[in-house]
């Protein structure tokens, strides 16, 4: 029996193994360290291949891009965006499909106040009646979320929607009127109030970076009205949105460099505060 060896390779040599994985036999070797990588380690390079180490030690390396916000440069889709277009589609198949999943989940005054998880979990559900309400949002959600994703950063992003969601029940809650048939226990859903309140923040984004916002100025003004005119619209979900997005907005957008995350917390937790007690007020007067 005859035993054939790689070229450059003598019987007496051990065969090269991968450092990460001593079990498996490579002679193809990183172009940057000269290590032996096995196909699971190689990744793609200008020439030849790099191993795994080698590729996280120089993205370790090379400086940060960010925005003239502050927020991270990343390439590839809008992870955020797609996530909470992801749920809320999700949640309303279950809508249509478990009859209890929408009381279970939505918002009305009344319930909110023992239930304080309502006031976020409402922002993921939509009519299930039909397709209108949800393509509507989440349309809307796809023009300016993936925007702000990048311009603000991930985790400004996700409180700001998070918190605009709230901010609409809460304005919601503010304007209900306990005494009025059904004021305090008319169910309240949908993604608007979110919505709003990225379409105040992009406003103000906008305006902060010197370019120009009369598209959104339109948007506003339209929506503004059709909330008013059209029956079913719970328009105090958008104006709560709306204010809480042009406030956390701001604060985002105007914060000194040198103290941008600093400012971006405080101003994050201030908002929770800020919702929290208006919507407790409101309870201790009913």
């Amino acid at each position: 029996m005859s035993t054939q060896f790689p070229a450059g390779a003598t019987p007496t040599e051990q065969p090269p193994v991968c450092p990460r994985h001593p079990d498996r036999v490579s002679y193809v070797r990183c172009q940057r360290c000269g290590r032996p990588a096995c196909p699971e380690c190689q990744r793609p390079a200008a020439v030849g291949v790099q191993c795994v180490d080698c590729v996280r030690e120089a993205a370790r390396a090379t400086p940060t891009v960010r925005t003239a916000l502050g927020g991270r440069v990343r390439g590839g889709r809008p992870v955020v965006t797609l996530t909470i277009i992801g749920l809320c589609a999700a949640s309303f198949l279950l809508q249509r499909a478990l009859p209890g999943w929408t009381g279970q989940w939505a918002f009305w005054p009344a319930a909110g106040e023992v239930q304080p998880w309502r006031f976020v979990t409402a922002a993921f559900l939509h009519s299930p009646r039909g397709f209108l309400h949800i393509l509507f949002n989440m349309y809307a959600l796809w023009l300016v979320g993936p925007y702000l994703e990048q311009t603000l950063g991930r985790w400004r992003y996700v409180a700001l929607y998070l918190l605009a969601a709230v901010g609409g029940q809460v304005g919601v809650t503010l304007l209900a009127a306990p005494t009025l048939p059904g004021g305090w226990l008319t169910p309240v859903v949908g993604a608007s109030g979110a919505v709003f309140g990225l379409f105040g923040a992009v406003l103000v984004v906008l305006r902060r970076l010197g370019r120009d916002a009369r598209q959104i100025l339109v948007f506003l003004a339209l929506n503004s009205v059709i909330g008013f005119l059209v029956p079913g619209i719970a328009w105090q979900a958008h104006l709560g949105g709306l204010l809480t997005g042009l406030a956390l907005g701001a604060a985002y957008a105007y914060a000194p460099r040198p103290r941008r995350e600093v400012l971006g917390v405080t101003a994050t937790v201030g908002a929770v505060v800020v919702l929290v007690v208006l919507a407790a007020a409101k309870y201790a007067l009913v």
